[in-house]
């Protein structure tokens, strides 16, 4: 957080970040609370929109969000392949489970842990080596060494996750569109078809093309990680490599910049693309319009439609505007970080504002 060069700066309440900045500990803990809030939601909407489906009513024009994604990923279909809502019910308790178990984790740290991690024993009364590994964590703004050691982390489990993507549609099986059935789908790991598709990636129509997507996506992502896990900074950590601009700030800054963009493309692709976003789970595409701001709005018959807009329509918009706002801030807080101080913008104000008043006198 910004001290405006005041090193005994306080914060109100309001200021979530401020109270988890320099004890990484308490940061993992908001990150598992928040995790956790995540969870919750995901499962009671499941559950939520489970009770109140209506078979006669096509998913799409009942404004649901959870199903449909369940359904595109092959889940609450029966033997013969109808989509019943078999197993979805156990999805949603699970993930209320789960987020149960990350409201303890988070708790844990927030009370009883240690504030910062590099001080950290955990529950453990001895010093063994593998108690000490949380020491390793420490959240060091301002240490390269340390940002890129965490960051290698953190993609080593995006690639498992793709990883567990791909072989879900291979071993499972996703819904096809095309065929409208779920069937087992081997990705096409075509790095000519994936070097092309990242210009027309709306467009891309090929379930396989979407997991070879995946699949690249893993071995990028975990080699990425392996490499920031083994390597530090080479040479002097000067200005021009970062120093003095890396902080909890410029972080968030680029975690905001990061959900944004991934938000506001993910807008797009939901918008105009049936075979991630089949028609028959989330409506009819879509129409894009331009007023104050682009918006999206439904093309197909209304009729019927239970929440006044399909849930292609819901899920578009909603990701457009956080995305927007993310982005906003990521530009507030990435200016901030570069130590522009925003309160030169209502003294210059003021000093405006006393100049009118003596020119008027």
């Amino acid at each position: 957080m910004q001290t405006y060069g005041n090193p005994d700066v306080t914060y109100g309440w309001w200021v979530g970040n401020s109270v988890v900045t320099n004890k990484s500990s308490r940061f993992i803990g908001s990150h598992v609370a928040h995790t956790g809030l995540i969870a919750f939601t995901a499962g009671a909407n499941t559950l939520w929109e489970l009770a109140r489906f209506n078979p006669d009513i096509p998913m799409g024009h009942q404004g649901m969000v959870s199903i449909p994604h369940l359904a595109s990923l092959g889940i609450g279909f029966d033997q013969a392949g109808a989509w019943t809502g078999q197993d979805v019910a156990f999805i949603g308790i699970f993930h209320l489970i789960c987020s149960f178990v990350y409201a303890l984790a988070g708790l844990l740290h927030s009370v009883v842990f240690s504030e910062d991690t590099q001080n950290s024993s955990g529950l453990f009364a001895d010093d063994r080596p593998e108690h000490r590994q949380a020491a390793r964590f420490k959240l060091e703004w301002d240490n390269p060494d340390n940002q890129t050691f965490i960051l290698g982390h953190h993609l080593v489990f995006f690639g498992v996750a793709n990883i567990w993507f791909v072989e879900w549609a291979r071993v499972h099986g996703i819904y096809d569109p095309a065929i409208e059935a779920i069937r087992q789908v081997n990705y096409n790991l075509d790095l000519t078809q994936i070097w092309n598709h990242q210009f027309d990636f709306i467009q891309i129509d090929s379930l396989e093309d979407v997991m070879g997507g995946h699949a690249f996506l893993a071995f990028f992502q975990i080699g990425g990680g392996a490499f920031h896990i083994a390597t530090k900074q080479i040479g002097t950590y000067t200005k021009f490599k970062g120093a003095g601009l890396l902080s909890a700030e410029a972080v968030l800054s680029w975690s905001l910049a990061g959900i944004g963009w991934m938000a506001i493309i993910a807008a797009f692709w939901c918008a105009t693309n049936t075979t991630v976003y089949p028609e028959a789970w989330y409506g009819e595409t879509l129409q894009l319009k331009f007023g104050i701001s682009p918006y999206w709005i439904d093309t197909g018959n209304m009729d019927g439609v239970v929440t006044g807009h399909t849930s292609r329509a819901w899920l578009s918009n909603v990701h457009y505007y956080l995305g927007f706002f993310f982005i906003q801030g990521h530009l507030w807080h990435a200016i901030r970080a570069m130590g522009f101080d925003f309160r030169r913008i209502t003294s210059a104000v003021s000093n405006l504002d006393n100049s009118k008043v003596t020119l008027a006198d």
